[in-house]
């Protein structure tokens, strides 16, 4: 049973219309990077520091901005996010200076919270700590030298307190030192002296990124050339299976998905990572795959209909494989919107190029590979009628 039943639409018919809506959608990715000054680049394409910090309450974002600023620092971007209710996490792009990385740029983001956030005078960070800046700390207290721990028992105490401080769900951030009596194996006595030489802080930094300028612009390079060899491939394919202008036609679509997903991620201000690279080439196949249907229902009908033209050819075609494409393309499309809602931070921007992608790449299908195909073919017919009446 199909989902849809046959159909008659005449898409060829409204194809200037589709047509104007892509050149339009084109024109506003170009005039949004244009007016933003370029594309906005992930820290894999451009190179810097990116550095995640996770805050007790919710952060000022610009108060840390000028903070940062006012350090000497670069800030590219300075991102909310918040992947849970109780969590408030902060993603801060600092750019490089030069091409050798002298820093990771943790410390100074450290020491720059710190002004915003102090602790106690003398007391040690325990969000931020190391289990080996933590073991000394507790080495320090006389109380515990004098109840027998020795070095080794404390460090093995601190290693311990440090593991499970960063462990789901406090993820490196504890609101409370009362909270390290839940952790195994640390007796009492010393859990009692951590607040004593320790604070809980109300920040953690997590991940630290690092990529210099060099590999950033690399990468770049290698992401369009796997693009682009991609696009050749299929082209050289569908020339073998079809006729050239097949080929033609089709890339012309993937070429036309491509650059308004890009697009879409410059309207919406969003980052172009490597994990948006991999949602373009997955693009790429999902809507070489769904023309080719078209195309190869085209050849069907082109050897079965004998007598019509390439434009109600392309037509029942259309109408014959849409069932399948609304229905491939919607469970798709589902799968991808659960991912772009429930997949966290990381897979965002993946699940927002396929999301676009998606819908983009079922609509060129039928709105630009067929029409580019119908000219394509009103082009070879002119020049061999031309041919005929020269000869």
């Amino acid at each position: 049973m199909q989902l849809i039943g046959q159909t008659s639409i005449d898409f060829l018919g409204r194809r200037k219309i589709f047509i104007a809506l892509s050149a339009a959608l084109l024109l506003a990715g170009i005039g949004s990077a244009v007016t933003k000054g370029g594309l906005k680049f992930g820290i894999d394409f451009k190179g810097g520091t990116l550095v995640y910090v996770k805050f007790r309450d919710a952060p000022d974002p610009e108060r840390i901005r000028g903070v940062l600023q006012g350090k000497g620092l670069s800030v590219a971007t300075l991102q909310p996010f918040q992947d849970s209710a109780e969590a408030h996490e902060l993603k801060i792009d600092l750019d490089l200076a030069g091409d050798v990385v002298e820093t990771s740029g943790k410390d100074q983001v450290i020491e720059t919270l710190r002004e915003i956030y102090p602790i106690g005078e003398g007391k040690l960070d325990f969000n931020n700590a190391s289990p080996e800046a933590l073991a000394q700390r507790l080495l320090s207290e006389r109380t515990l030298r004098d109840a027998g721990h020795s070095s080794r028992d404390l460090a093995s105490h601190a290693e311990a307190m440090v593991a499970w401080r960063d462990q789901a769900p406090r993820s490196g951030l504890l609101r409370d030192l009362a909270e390290l009596s839940d952790v195994p194996g640390v007796p009492s006595s010393v859990v009692a002296a951590v607040p004593r030489v320790a604070e809980a802080g109300a920040f953690h930094i997590g991940g630290v990124e690092v990529v210099g300028p060099k590999i950033g612009a690399e990468l770049q390079w290698q992401a369009i050339k796997a693009t682009l060899f991609a696009l050749a491939g299929m082209l050289v394919y569908i020339a073998f299976r079809f006729e050239w202008i097949y080929g033609v036609a089709a890339v012309i679509a993937v070429f036309h998905d491509v650059f308004i997903t890009i697009g879409f991620f410059s309207l919406f201000d969003r980052e172009i990572e490597l994990t948006v690279v991999a949602a373009l080439l997955t693009l790429v196949g999902y809507s070489m795959n769904d023309t080719i249907v078209i195309f190869d229902r085209v050849r069907e009908n082109r050897a079965a209909v004998r007598k019509s033209s390439m434009t109600d050819l392309l037509n029942l075609s259309i109408n014959q494989t849409l069932s399948r494409t609304v229905l491939t393309s919607g469970l798709t499309l589902v799968a991808v919107l659960c991912l772009l809602v429930l997949g966290g931070e990381v897979l965002r921007g993946f699940s927002f190029g396929l999301a676009v992608g998606v819908l983009v790449g079922t609509y060129s299908s039928i709105f630009i590979a067929s029409p580019v195909l119908l000219w394509g073919q009103g082009l070879q017919t002119a020049r061999a009628g031309g041919g005929r009446r020269r000869r």
